[in-house]
This record gives structure tokens, sequence and C-alpha cells, in this order.
């Protein structure tokens, strides 16, 4: 590890040097690369430099306490920072081992996250607006942004569907967890006889792929018009506005009727396919190294329930690492950074066990 915190320091030296070039300034997409660079090494040197710094005042103390100079007070002192500078750079080892693994290129992404409601009725679409709710709360914490690109509503409150952009620097970092069936156990209002109803709400995060992820050739789409159907806004079913687009070489299809403009619809549209194909491209380059693993935590797997929200107890639970917390409310409102922050430790965690 320490030989590669080596050739780290090296090239963050390197960088540095030349960002001071004046032939490298005025090249501004070769400037804009290193400085890139130059950014994410920092916090590696950074925590490096430390790690020195406490090593060295380790290896003063141990001199200090071996050696027959220093009277009785000295020593005392040295044995003191023998211990804390020890403790410091166990620390920073530990933190240097996580700041080395590999980081995944999308966590600085945009991302797109698509909510369906599953089993359970009307009871399922109305917890998908309770996600909904809750995600935009999030994200709105984070001071990102929010933009809806299409949704299906019921006319009781719910979804049948919605999809959103989230727009902010390490949204994918944060999202990416909350892929797969999210479960809710509660007594529906119109339940007059107090049963606990259980339904269930697929979410779906997609990276936002730009156009030199994934290059989409004209031939290959298939546009089609209609009208906009569903609950809400003077303009449904008076023209054709809303805008279906078939890939034809995979079979994908998404729709989008949110805008009332046709342009901006096609627009939202090709965002949701792009991020679709960059997904699917994705899931084919990690398909053997993903079947390796003996846990993914936020691999995307719609199929797998992953967490269940219960409110005669007020409880939420994780079932990817076991963590249970009785803040249902606050989670709702979009405290959802406890629940991230154990999920991305865990991840963390298993990395560095597959990378021993």
């Amino acid at each position: 590890m320490f030989a590669r915190l080596e050739l780290v320091e090296e090239r963050y030296n390197e960088i540095s040097n030349r960002l001071q070039d004046a032939g490298i300034i005025c090249d501004r997409e070769l400037y804009k690369k290193l400085m890139k660079e130059h950014k994410e090494l920092t916090p590696v040197v950074e925590k490096f430099n430390e790690y020195k710094q406490a090593k060295g005042l380790w290896e003063e103390a141990k001199e200090i306490l071996e050696g027959s100079f220093g009277d009785r007070d000295l020593k005392m002192m040295a044995q003191q920072q023998l211990i804390e500078a020890k403790e410091a750079s166990e620390s920073c080892a530990e933190e240097l081992k996580l700041l080395l693994l590999p980081k995944d290129p999308n966590d600085d992404k945009n991302v797109i996250v698509e909510i369906r409601g599953g089993t359970g009725g009307e009871e399922a679409t109305l917890f998908a607006a309770s996600l909904f709710r809750m995600y935009s709360m999030y994200v709105e914490s984070k001071q990102w942004a929010l933009e809806s690109l299409d949704a299906s509503a019921r006319e009781l409150g719910g979804f049948k569907e919605v999809r959103f952009l989230v727009s902010g620097r390490g949204a994918y970092s944060r999202f990416k967890f909350e892929s797969g069936v999210h479960r809710v156990q509660r007594v529906p209002e119109t339940e007059a006889s107090g049963r606990i109803h259980t339904s269930t709400v697929t979410v779906a995060v997609l990276v936002e792929a730009e156009e030199v992820d994934v290059v989409v050739e004209p031939a290959d789409l298939q546009i089609d018009t209609f009208r906009a159907s569903g609950a809400g806004g003077q303009h449904i079913n008076k023209t054709e506005s809303a805008i279906r687009i078939t890939h034809l070489p995979t079979g994908l299809v998404v729709e989008c009727q949110d805008e009332r403009s046709q342009h901006k619809n096609k627009d939202k549209a090709m965002k949701i396919l792009r991020a679709k194909l960059y997904e699917k491209k994705c899931m084919e380059q990690t398909e053997e190294i993903a079947s390796q693993r003996r846990l993914q935590v936020g691999s995307g797997d719609r199929s797998e329930k992953i967490r269940t929200y219960n409110f005669p107890q007020r409880r939420v639970t994780d079932h990817r690492i076991g963590l249970t917390l009785y803040k249902l409310e606050m989670i709702l409102d979009g405290d959802l950074d406890e629940i991230v922050d154990q999920l991305r430790a865990f991840a963390q965690a298993e990395a560095l066990k597959g990378a021993e």
C-alpha cells in the first residue's frame, strides 16, 4: 500500500507543477482534466502526509524511550506521545485503505429515479407518492435540484409510476443504494377493521448518461406521438404532445407525457432512454464480477426486497445490513443520511475484504 502511496504523491506533485505551466493553463481541456485529477488525489496525499507526520512523532518518542538520555519527565512525555502517535498512524492507515479503493466512476453523476407502485393496488400507488415526497425532501436537504420527467398520477393522490432527475454533485453516490423493492406495512384509511396491509413499491436508480457515454443513432429510434392521458391538466387528451421512443436494436421503450410541449417531452424521454441504455451497458460489463460477490449493496437489483417501512411500530428496517431504526416519520421526511451512511460503510468494508 505504501509503495502505491509514494507513486500517488509523486503523481500529485507532478500535476501540481504542470498546473503552473502557462502552456497548460491556455489548454482549457487539458487544464480541466489535470485539475480534476489533482482534486481527486488531494485527500489521499493530505492523509498520507498526516500518516508520515504521526509516524515521525512515533519514531521520535521511541528513540527517546530507548535512549539513555532524558530525565524522567521527558520520558513520561515521550511515552504519551508514543501512544498518541501510534493511534493516529493506525487511524490514518485505515483511512488510506478506504481512499485507495477504486472509486465508482458514476458517483458524482446525476441520477434518474423511477418509482413504480407494485403489489397492493391503490395502497401501493399511495406509498409510491410517499417515497417521491421522501426523496424530494432529501434532495432539498442536500441542496440538489429535482426535475420531474414523467408521472402517471392516480385520482386519490398516488402514482402508478413517477420518474424524476436529481442534479447535484454526488447524487449517484447517495441514491444508488435505493434500487430495489420497498415494502410498506400499514393500515389503509379505507380499512374499517384496522387490518395491516402489506404493499410494495419498486425503485430504480439510473445514471444520467451523457451523449459521450451512450451513442444513440437516429436511425435506431422509432418515435411516436400520442395524446396524454391521466389525471390533471386541461391539455390532457387535447393535443398529441406525449412521446413514445422505441430503441429498435434493444427493444427498450420509454414514454413521456409530463409536459405540454412535444419537444420538451422528447428531450426528457431521450434522457430516460440514454440512462436505460447506459445501465444496460454497465450491467453487461460487470455481470461476471457481480456474480462473484457474496452480497451486492446498491447493485440495482429491482427484485430484491431491500427495506420495510412498518407504520404501527414506527420502524424502518434495511434488510441488506440488518439495520432497524425507530424513526419512521423522520425518514419519510427525508432524513436518509443515517441509512445511506451505514450502507456506504458496509459496502466499503466488503470492498476492503475483496481487496485483501
